[in-house]
């Protein structure tokens, strides 16, 4: 089984600017959330 999908490389701009899309707002919801628990418990 030749899967022509898994041998195609993808573009690294591509997968920087996908990864900046996830990692930019998962970052802020982090930050935000320890800011919180920090007010609560300090």
């Amino acid at each position: 089984m030749n899967n022509s999908a898994s041998s195609k490389s993808s573009s690294p701009w591509l997968l920087a600017v996908f990864w900046l899309y996830v990692l930019i707002p998962l970052s802020w919801g982090v930050w935000s959330t320890l800011k919180k628990a920090l007010a609560l418990f300090g």
